[in-house]
């Protein structure tokens, strides 16, 4: 029973949260204390109840970015004591549960740590990087015409579970936070296999490639050293799998490159 259970009292906890007023300030540190908060609470409602305590104080409340709260958006981009999304492999920030936590812990929370992903204000970071590699090149430009039967092309399921598996990417930026180096390479290969499994996504795959890689490296993005912290504190459990395939699919690219 609930009740008999000591996870289900109450916590009292302190929080150490970065408050940065905008992207040209110097952040620091804040300490709060947080009272009475229910271990069935998500960590964004936690996040709510500490913001009606600062607002209720005069203090401005913590601006952190959310939406969907239901795991599928990736908009939730904490970094909980030092882990992407919190403790909890597999699992988005808004999924986190404060039972994971215990009565009198200390939580430090932060935002996303890399140089293409400026602070824009305390824990909101600017995750457009993501967005630009993206429109370099995930998409295909063919003409369909009228609506094409869903099983007109054949696929195999092998083939279809594995691009399925790639486009389940949220793009949350969490193995970027992960990855020691800032490296998106997961991210960007999610979206290159993706297509590139497909036979829709097959016409432009060498030009996709080559577009995504070099805007990834415009963007600033770090190099991938095979670490695997990407892989590991991805919340929808991306595959290093897709990097070897972006290896293949670039390398095979840059023979007939068209690009100089």
């Amino acid at each position: 029973m609930a009740g008999n259970n000591p996870n289900s009292k109450p916590m009292n906890l302190t929080l150490k949260v970065w408050r940065q007023k905008n992207s040209q300030a110097a952040g620091n540190l804040e300490t709060y204390q947080i009272k009475d908060i229910s271990p069935e609470m998500s960590f964004l409602e936690m996040m709510d109840v500490l913001n009606e305590d600062l607002l209720l104080k005069g203090i401005d409340p913590v601006a952190f970015d959310h939406d969907c709260r239901e795991g599928i958006c990736g908009m939730c981009s904490l970094y909980i004591n030092g882990r992407a999304h919190g403790p909890e492999r597999g699992t988005t920030t808004c999924q986190l549960h404060m039972r994971k936590f215990s009565d009198g812990d200390t939580i430090t929370i932060e935002p996303w740590r890399a140089g293409p992903f400026p602070v824009l204000k305390d824990l909101c970071t600017d995750r457009s990087a993501l967005d630009r590699i993206q429109q370099a090149g995930g998409y295909i430009s063919v003409n369909t015409g009228g609506v094409p039967d869903a099983n007109e092309i054949p696929i195999p399921k092998s083939i279809a579970d594995k691009a399925f598996d790639a486009a389940t990417c949220i793009q949350c930026g969490a193995c970027v936070a992960a990855c020691k180096n800032g490296s998106a390479m997961l991210f960007t290969s999610a979206k290159v296999s993706q297509l590139a499994l497909l036979p829709q996504g097959k016409v432009e795959r060498k030009t996709r490639v080559e577009n995504m890689v070099a805007q990834m490296d415009k963007e600033g993005f770090g190099a991938c050293t095979n670490i695997g912290s990407c892989a590991a504190e991805c919340p929808v459990g991306i595959s290093l799998e897709n990097i070897a395939m972006l290896n293949r699919e670039y390398i095979g690219a840059s023979f007939t490159s068209e690009n100089v």
